[in-house]
């Protein structure tokens, strides 16, 4: 290895975000509580910083680091920052909340950061330890996260049952990993790759591998049947850090999942489009239908996402750049969408009172019509009303799938879409139409109403015309897919 081929300087972002975030753990030491505030400020900096130099070293060709270890491509820069907004999202959202309990304190700020830090080693490396590397900095971060409020028992239990089935997935991907380096004699994913399509991979061993890698995969998305943490975790976390859990990393595993499958082992799509096409339909039915009786919002929110991650998978199981494309609209869709429920869940908790119940939402538009408006922009894009962004995130996906031949799968989506929708309208027949049982002012930050408005208000402009981020996004997965090494 030499100076040219480490080549760090590709890796800038990531390197400069590792540097800020140890320098932040040590700074805050050093902070008492009453000017925590700085440490907020010197995180939110970071992520502007990182957010900056992701876009100024974005070109439309590909870049590698580390000896070929770490490659950035045009996926990797729009995943990076959509993953950099959403983490700004939970910490502008979450300032209040975490204030009022407790839990505003030094290790929230650095654990999202090591976390946000992972997602991105996930997003560029191609080598199968790196991304495995990559995979667990943001799972321990996000199990220590999920714990942060140490005085609650749901917390605690969250914190447990996500530890406990996340360390069997990584053990059940991490044992897929090691079969597929014995199939084919190597770690890096473009060498895997050629193994297979050259026919030098043992056959049967890569299958045994590819089921072990899906069911892990599986797990980080949250489908079904390995989708048992979701609703108990999203219930149980301080719901800033279930804004995290719901967001930003999805296009981290969603990135991940295209290094594997999509670039590691395209030559076996026919074996793992089949099991992508079970999770995706069971995902989408058993989250639908579950999240009728819930009368939680998290928890319902949770079979929410298990649902969305099933229109994901559709998009992945089409297997060629058109379908990876609607899931990566698909996936920057939903990071916003998810943020803004859970940013008005926060806006209506305050000390001593979580507003987690649906009932807790009646008669939001007597007490604000504004934030009741914009709950109704954010579940009508959730059920994927005409206009909203989400209507046509769903119908990106639905099109590629009918485009392949599929149609008896996307009318199974439409269906289960149908019975989706009653759970979020819903939610807005309770703020619109139910009698107001609390009467408390909003209590937030100016800075978080602003940006939560904002947020909801480009589900709106983004549904108005969709095309702008569709095809950014679009041109990003094909540059990315062209110009891969043969």
């Amino acid at each position: 290895m030499t100076w040219t081929s480490l080549n760090a300087w590709v890796a800038a972002p990531e390197i400069f975000l590792l540097c800020a975030t140890c320098a932040i753990l040590l700074l805050d030491l050093f902070i008492s509580d009453a000017k925590r505030h700085l440490t907020y400020v010197m995180t939110l900096a970071t992520l502007a910083i990182t957010f900056a130099l992701v876009l100024m070293g974005h070109e439309p060709h590909l870049r590698f680091a580390f000896n070929g270890l770490y490659l950035v491509d045009p996926i990797a820069d729009f995943a990076k920052l959509a993953m950099i907004v959403g983490v700004a999202l939970v910490l502008i959202y979450g300032r209040s909340y975490a204030m009022a309990r407790g839990l505003f304190r030094g290790e929230l700020f650095t654990l999202t950061l090591f976390s946000l830090l992972g997602m991105m080693v996930m997003a560029s490396s191609v080598n199968f330890l790196a991304l495995y590397v990559g995979l667990e900095l943001m799972s321990l971060s996000v199990y220590a996260l999920v714990a942060l409020n140490r005085e609650s028992f749901a917390s605690t239990e969250a914190a447990m049952k996500y530890f406990v089935l996340g360390a069997l997935a990584s053990g059940m991907l991490l044992y897929g990993v090691s079969m597929l380096y014995g199939s084919t004699g190597s770690l890096d994913i473009f060498a895997v790759s050629h193994a297979i399509q050259a026919g030098q991979a043992n056959n049967l061993l890569a299958v045994f591998a590819i089921v072990f890698i899906v069911t892990g995969l599986g797990f980080k998305f949250g489908a079904v049947p390995f989708h048992m943490w979701v609703p108990d975790v999203y219930q149980g976390a301080p719901t800033p850090i279930t804004q995290l859990i719901a967001s930003a990393p999805k296009a981290a595993v969603f990135v991940f999942s295209l290094r594997i499958l999509a670039q590691a082992l395209e030559g076996f799509a026919p074996d793992w489009r089949g099991m992508l096409m079970v999770l995706a339909v069971l995902s989408m039915g058993l989250g639908n239908i579950t999240a009728i009786s819930q009368t939680n919002i998290k928890r319902m929110l949770g079979y929410s996402t298990i649902s969305h991650m099933g229109f994901v998978l559709l998009g992945l199981l089409v297997a060629n750049p058109l379908g990876y494309s609607a899931s990566f609209f698909y996936i920057v869709s939903y990071i916003l969408m998810s943020a803004a429920a859970f940013g008005i869940i926060m806006l209506l908790s305050r000390q001593g009172f979580e507003a987690d119940q649906i009932d807790d939402l009646k008669g939001l538009n007597q007490r604000s019509p504004w934030f009741a408006a914009m709950m109704l922009f954010t579940m009508f894009s959730m059920a994927g009303i005409p206009i909203f962004l989400g209507f046509f995130a769903k119908l990106a996906i639905l099109k590629v799938v009918v485009d392949m031949g599929l149609v008896p799968l996307a009318v199974i989506a439409v269906v289960f879409s149908l019975i989706g929708a009653f759970y979020y309208l819903r939610i807005v027949k309770v703020m619109y139409f139910d009698d107001a049982v609390d009467s408390s002012p909003l209590i937030a930050g100016n800075d978080a109403k602003l940006v939560l408005s904002i947020n909801c208000l480009l589900l709106l402009v983004l549904g108005f015309m969709p095309d702008g981020l569709m095809n950014l996004l679009s041109d990003a997965v094909s540059q990315s897919f062209t110009s891969l090494p043969h």
